[in-house]
C-alpha cells in the first residue's frame, strides 16, 4: 500500500492510432509507464519514436478524431484519468500534471504579457484572486531567474532561454505532481541548455516533483534522470535504471544509440550510424520493428514480435536475439 501511495503516474497497455480514411497510424503500442514521487524518467528515441504522443496521451490531448487512445489503466496520483470529463480534465491539466512544449518561440500567447500567462493558470487552479495570482506570478519569475519587474513585458521582448524559462514557471507555478518536459532544450544553445537543465533540476528538488524527460540526447538523460525508457516505432523496446541502461545496455536499438555518440577520448573513430530509417508507422514490418536494421537479425526476429522481457533489477528489453543464451551485444561485451 505505501508503494500505492508514493506512485505518481501508472500507465498500462497504453495504445494510440490516428485512424484515417485510406491508412491507419500506429503512433503508441502497448505501453506501460510507473513513476515514483521525486523520481524522474528519460523517454529516449528517434523522431518518429511516439514519445510526444505518449506524453500527450497522459493528459488526454490527443484529438480524437482521429486520434483514438485506448489504456486498460492511466492514474495520476491514483486519479483515473481515462474515467475523467473535459471540466475534470482541466483541473488536471496545468495543476496535477503539466507540460513544457518543445518550442519556446511558439508556446506563449504574443498579445498577453508573461505574467498574465502565469497568473491565468494560478487563478484558474489555485482559485487565487487577480492580485494574489499577480504577486505569485512574480515570484515565480524570480524562482526562475527573472526579475520580477518583468512581468507587465511580452514574450517578444524575451530571449528564447528567458522564454523557456517563462514556460517552466507557468509549468510549475501550481506545483505539479508530474511535469512533462518535451525536448525543453532543443531550440536553445548549449550554453543556455545547461542553465536550463540545471534549473529543472533544482526545481525538481524544491517542489519535489516528478518528471517525464522526454529527448533524443543521452547526454541529457545521463545528467537529469533516474531511469530510462528505450523507444522505438511506437514501444519502449528497452528499459531500467541509468546504470543498467548505459553500462549493461541489452538492446542492438539502444546500443546504436550510444555507437552514434562521438567519442571524446578518441577523436579519430569514426561515428557508427544505425543503418536505414525507422519504419511507416502506418505498415509496421510483421516481426521486430527494428529487424530490418539490426545487426542481430535473424529469422525469428522477422516473423515474431518481442516483448519485454525482465533481465534482473529493473532491467528489461525486448529481443527475441536473448532466446539463445550465449549472445550478447558488443557494447554489453565491452562494458561488462
Amino acid at each position: 500500500m505505501e508503494e500505492q501511495k508514493d506512485m505518481v503516474l501508472e500507465v498500462e497497455n497504453l495504445n494510440v492510432k490516428f485512424v484515417m480514411e485510406e491508412e491507419t497510424v500506429e503512433a503508441v503500442n502497448n505501453i506501460s509507464l510507473h513513476i515514483k514521487k521525486g523520481e524522474t524518467l528519460g523517454l529516449v528515441g528517434e523522431t518518429g519514436a511516439g514519445k510526444t504522443t505518449t506524453a500527450l496521451s497522459i493528459m488526454r490531448l490527443v484529438d480524437s478524431p482521429p486520434g483514438v487512445l485506448e489504456c486498460d489503466k492511466l492514474e495520476v496520483c491514483g486519479q483515473d484519468v481515462m474515467g475523467m470529463s473535459i471540466t475534470e480534465l482541466e483541473h488536471i491539466r496545468g495543476g496535477l500534471v503539466s507540460m513544457i512544449f518543445q518550442d519556446p518561440m511558439t508556446s506563449l500567447n504574443p498579445v498577453f504579457t508573461v505574467g498574465q500567462q502565469i497568473a491565468e493558470s494560478l487563478e484558474r487552479h489555485e482559485h487565487l484572486n487577480k492580485n494574489d495570482a499577480w504577486k505569485k506570478a512574480e515570484d515565480m519569475l524570480e524562482l526562475v531567474g527573472i526579475p520580477r519587474e518583468r512581468a507587465i513585458e511580452y514574450p517578444h521582448q524575451f530571449s528564447g532561454g528567458m522564454k523557456q524559462r517563462v514556460i517552466i514557471a507557468i509549468a510549475l507555478a501550481c506545483s505539479p505532481q508530474l511535469l512533462i518536459a518535451d525536448e525543453p532544450t532543443t531550440a536553445l544553445d548549449v550554453t543556455i541548455q545547461a542553465q536550463i537543465l540545471q534549473l529543472m533540476r533544482e526545481l525538481k528538488q524544491k517542489k519535489d516533483t516528478s518528471m517525464i524527460m522526454i529527448t533524443h540526447d543521452l547526454g541529457i538523460v545521463a545528467e537529469t534522470c533516474d531511469r530510462v525508457a528505450v523507444m522505438y516505432a511506437g514501444k519502449i523496446i528497452e528499459e531500467g535504471n541509468l546504470e543498467e541502461v548505459f553500462n549493461h545496455t541489452l538492446h542492438p536499438y539502444t546500443e546504436g544509440l550510444f555507437n552514434s555518440l562521438p567519442n571524446i577520448k578518441n577523436r579519430r573513430s569514426k561515428l557508427e550510424p544505425i543503418r536505414g530509417l525507422m519504419p511507416d508507422p502506418t505498415n509496421l514490418p510483421r516481426g521486430c520493428a527494428f529487424a530490418p536494421r539490426c545487426n542481430y537479425a535473424t529469422d525469428a526476429c522477422r516473423e515474431r514480435r518481442p516483448e519485454l522481457v525482465s533481465f534482473g533489477g529493473t532491467h528489461k528489453a525486448a529481443c527475441l536475439a536473448y532466446e539463445n543464451p550465449d549472445f550478447h551485444i558488443e557494447r554489453g561485451k565491452k562494458n561488462g
